[in-house]
């Protein structure tokens, strides 16, 4: 019998230099050197890597309202942010090609004015091979990143796999799911800024569901990793811990939970809490097909006849110019 394709995954869970772009770029090169000498196929970042998540803060914006320095500190946030294409996709390229893998990252993308919560998955060859924005920003987060549109709602054939990605709670978005299990995916890379513990079994479920492979990756961060003068942060803010005292710099805003789930819902690694790391797996590929013996969501245990969906893939763009 020949032996079964693996494929070696690397999740990261590390912070960013938070709304710093070459020095977040200088440690994901680092990060991803490390990972391709572990023997890494394909390395996974996570939600706003570059460069930044900005937690617990709503740039001073209320209904009715915003204030000048909340307008500055979105100034700042868009200039840390990653035009596609642009100098800084050239180096995650390089990355890549040098090391011969494939890497998603979570990026700020900014194009025109807007902001986009964005997942880049570059091939072994430097290209870029899927660009996908979060089709709806969380709560606050609309205030500051525009919505995504089909066009990024796909699922690649690559040599090690299908690969498809959905960010943080548009997981939770059953037909973005159905549009990827559509597509065959059997890499499912899920980029998050969710540490609940109730998340990990939204991962395990999500894998029995799609029979796939399932990353779930996100940041582990403290408020050492925000410039000093970050609002939410300063002594002078409202903002404050849950028990009610001022934050200090050491203490963990983000505590991570990335971890890796098999499709049959079980997972292939543990939840890590509250530290830097990379989480190997190694994924038996032949899995994907076992676990469709008796559940396959979009063949044997699909209605069409009773249930279907349409999905746009069109860009969503608000301006077309015709002849």
């Amino acid at each position: 019998m020949a032996t079964a394709r693996a494929v070696k995954v690397a999740a990261v869970q590390a912070a960013p230099v938070s709304f710093d772009l070459e020095r977040s770029l200088e440690k994901l090169t680092r990060l991803a050197g490390e990972a391709a000498e572990a023997g890494a196929d394909l390395i996974v970042f996570p939600e706003g890597f570059l460069s930044a998540y900005p937690w617990r803060y709503a740039f001073d914006a209320t209904i009715g309202a915003r204030e000048p320095r909340g307008r500055e500190w979105y100034a700042k946030y868009y200039d840390s942010a990653v035009a596609v294409p642009s100098t800084a996709v050239d180096v995650i390229s390089k990355a890549a090609k040098s090391h011969q893998v494939h890497i998603q990252v979570g990026i700020i993308e900014k194009d025109g004015g807007t902001l986009y919560c964005t997942a880049l998955l570059i091939g072994r060859d430097g290209s870029v091979l899927l660009k996908h924005r979060k089709l709806i920003p969380t709560a606050a987060e609309r205030l500051v990143w525009g919505r995504g549109a089909g066009d990024g709602l796909g699922v690649v054939q690559t040599d090690i796999g299908k690969i498809g990605t959905l960010i943080c709670w548009e997981n939770y978005m059953p037909a973005a799911r159905m549009a990827l299990y559509q597509q065959g995916v059997e890499i499912y890379l899920a980029p998050n800024a969710d540490d609940l513990p109730s998340w990990t079994a939204s991962m395990q479920h999500i894998a029995k569901e799609g029979r796939c492979f399932v990353v779930s990756v996100n940041s582990v961060c403290k408020v050492s990793d925000f410039p000093e003068d970050y609002p939410p942060f300063t002594p002078e803010h409202h903002d404050r811990k849950p028990d009610g005292s001022r934050w200090e710099p050491e203490d963990i805003v983000n505590h991570g939970g990335s971890f890796i789930v098999g499709p049959l819902g079980v997972p292939v690694t543990e939840p890590v809490w509250d530290k830097e790391e990379i989480i190997y797996a190694n994924l038996r590929m032949s899995e994907v097909t076992e676990s469709r013996l008796d559940f396959d969501p979009v063949g044997s245990y699909a209605r069409p006849d009773v249930f279907t969906l349409t999905v746009n893939t069109k860009p969503g763009t608000s301006v077309n110019f015709t002849r």
